[in-house]
């Protein structure tokens, strides 16, 4: 009898990147790859992370108003691409760190700043004050103060580079989950149609409970929203996503909103962008990688953008 190996599968957990990850490769009959992929999750988690002194993130850092400092190609790639993304000025701001930690929602000392403390942090987050040199792969923070933090996007681009390890090794369908970070690698082996059911977590109930669900082929699934972290001050909720445009959490009726992209960094990008637009983007589909969105509000009515419903 000749088993379907396509639905054979290995699955492995690990803990990194402040959260819990689970590789699951369906064909595969032994852990090797799943193994040497947390090793590989580890690896660009001691070059990214600014929750350690040392980092190459962190030795950016350390260097502000200092001096520029190199780093390696994989880093300076991120970095180049988060400063980028973030003198666009939509709502992703990677050097919104001293201003979130100003606020520190989810913290014990978690509190209402003053407007004057707001408007004198927010004098060092300014993306257009970081050198990137693409020669000798440096980058110069400006200011004394100024901090990188790669924390809203680093998740999606190491989902990507797993990817890529994965298909160097022949893989063909998996799910990579980075903490609720999900990248679909392949067909699905459950679906003649190939294309996976993906659920869209309920704002309003724990982690893992889904209001919506969408099908879709391979591709990303990241969700930006207001529930997890909030600090409550006179009756008024404060939540965790600061806007760098005025220091403050951004006003919206969203709960909660998941993109679907080709690529995983992209989705985390996207997620911010259609978060802080607090609803669809006109031309937002021009880009063929980006599959769809799914809007949760905060009355739990749910909109569908680009998905059949």
């Amino acid at each position: 009898m000749i088993k379907n190996l396509a639905l054979e599968q290995q699955v492995g957990q690990h803990h990194a990147l402040g959260t819990s990850i689970t590789l699951q490769i369906f064909g595969a009959l032994d852990k090797s790859v799943i193994n040497d992929s947390f090793t590989l999750i580890d690896h660009y988690e001691d070059l990214l992370t600014v929750n350690r002194d040392e980092s190459e993130v962190m030795d950016v850092n350390h260097a502000a108003g200092k001096h520029p400092v190199q780093v390696s190609s994989g880093t300076y790639d991120l970095i180049k691409l988060a400063v980028e993304e973030s003198r666009k000025n939509f709502g992703f701001n990677a050097l919104i760190g001293p201003v979130v930690k100003l606020w520190a929602i989810g913290f014990k000392d978690a509190h209402v700043p003053t407007d004057d403390q707001i408007k004198e942090r927010m004098k060092l987050i300014d993306p257009f004050s970081v050198d990137l040199n693409d020669v000798d792969q440096t980058v110069f923070l400006k200011k004394s103060g100024m901090e990188l933090d790669l924390g809203g996007i680093a998740k999606g681009w190491i989902a990507d580079r797993i990817k890529d390890y994965w298909m160097a090794y022949g893989v063909h369908a998996g799910i990579i989950n980075l903490g609720g970070n999900i990248l679909l690698v392949g067909d699905s082996p459950k679906r003649t149609s190939g294309q996976w059911s993906v659920g869209v977590q309920d704002p309003k109930e724990p982690r893992g409970n889904n209001i919506a669900s969408v099908m879709v082929p391979q591709c990303s699934a990241v969700t930006s929203g207001t529930y997890e972290r909030y600090l409550e001050v006179d009756g008024h909720k404060y939540h965790h996503l600061i806007d760098p445009r005025t220091g403050y959490p951004v006003e919206t009726n969203l709960a909660g909103v998941t993109t679907f992209t080709k690529y995983s960094v992209e989705a985390e990008i996207e997620c911010k962008r259609l978060f802080f637009a607090g609803k669809p983007v006109a031309g937002w589909h021009d880009n063929p990688d980006r599959i769809g969105a799914v809007f949760v509000y905060n009355d739990e009515h749910v909109e569908y953008d680009n998905f059949q419903k």
